[in-house]
């Protein structure tokens, strides 16, 4: 079992049912791990691992931003909704985003991970814009308000288990999107 597997599992666990809910005996079980594996790798604990799983969620949002931002932005708004909505719909409309996850917990040692997620999924969002020819400010605010959407939608529909609520912000969000780089060009 490598430690990959274990931040892998500990973020499905995360993201499905919360930070508190989760345990380092329960990731250990998920993971197929031997308890004493995810101390030997994590000896900082869940706040550890959760910071782990947090950053690894991060890097996997990242890197999707990153090939499909360069088609332009309304092609990574695009990805990552669609990544969004693979997420919710093959788990049932159990998994959410582990990142906004632990973002809610109080007291959590993975709050800056998750903070520094938000903020490099932004800034990925809002240079794609810039670089379409979007000035700055409206640039950023577009892009928080991409992420910040998208985390609602996600949080819509598992509570309703539907996924019109991500597909209908997708689909205004991409046209708004496309009508400012289309203002731009």
């Amino acid at each position: 079992m490598s430690r990959q597997q274990i931040v892998t599992g500990a973020a499905d666990m995360i993201r499905r049912r919360g930070l508190n809910a989760t345990s380092i005996r329960e990731v250990a079980k998920h993971a197929g791990t031997p308890l004493g594996s995810t101390y030997h790798y994590f000896p900082g604990g869940k706040g550890q691992l959760a910071t782990e799983a947090v950053q690894w969620a991060s890097d996997t949002v990242r890197t999707v931003l990153a090939a499909k931002l360069r088609k332009g932005p309304a092609e990574g708004v695009r990805a990552f909704f669609t990544m969004w909505r693979q997420v919710v719909i093959e788990s049932g409309f159990q998994a959410g985003c582990p990142v906004l996850a632990v973002s809610i917990e109080v007291n959590s040692e993975a709050l800056d991970a998750a903070a520094e997620a938000f903020r490099i999924w932004t800034t990925q969002l809002a240079d794609a814009l810039k670089e379409a020819g979007v000035a700055e400010d409206p640039a950023r605010r577009l892009a928080r308000l991409v992420v910040t959407s998208a985390e609602g939608a996600v949080a819509m529909c598992r509570a309703q288990r539907s996924i019109e609520p991500l597909d209908d912000v997708a689909a205004e969000l991409t046209a708004l999107l496309e009508a400012a780089t289309a203002a731009r060009t």
